[in-house]
């Protein structure tokens, strides 16, 4: 989406088609955009799952996506191992290993949704 009034128009012509949901991705764009794309959400009663954890912390229902602090902490072993003296093309691609899930129940409550209990149990943080 290029601007915010196109991807109202989007989100909006979506919703009208019943039964959807948002799977928001990680994006630049999206990011810029969060705030928009969460009162949206909200406003046409769409579940949405975000990426990230500050997507749902801001109002968003979910999120599921790797955890930015393992990854950082991954990047520092590279760092040293590269101070060390191996080569960055040397160094095997990681994918990341960890993954958070943090469910919004006051937004979810808002959707008029009920989260089963076992994904409750298994969601790395709630909201309340």
């Amino acid at each position: 989406m290029r601007d915010p009034g196109e991807l109202e128009r989007a989100i909006g012509a979506f919703a009208r088609q019943g039964n959807g949901g948002l799977i928001v991705t990680g994006s630049q764009s999206q990011l810029t955009l969060r705030n928009l794309i969460i009162s949206l959400a909200t406003r046409y009663r769409l579940p949405n799952v975000h990426a990230y954890r500050y997507y749902p912390v801001a109002g968003g229902l979910a999120s599921y996506g790797p955890d930015p602090i393992d990854a950082h902490r991954r990047a520092a072993g590279y760092v040293d191992r590269i101070l060390k003296g191996e080569k960055p093309a040397d160094l095997p691609v990681q994918a990341p290993t960890r993954y958070t899930l943090v469910i919004n129940l006051k937004t979810a409550k808002t959707l008029g949704l009920t989260v089963p209990p076992s994904l409750l149990a298994r969601a790395d943080e709630v909201i309340e």
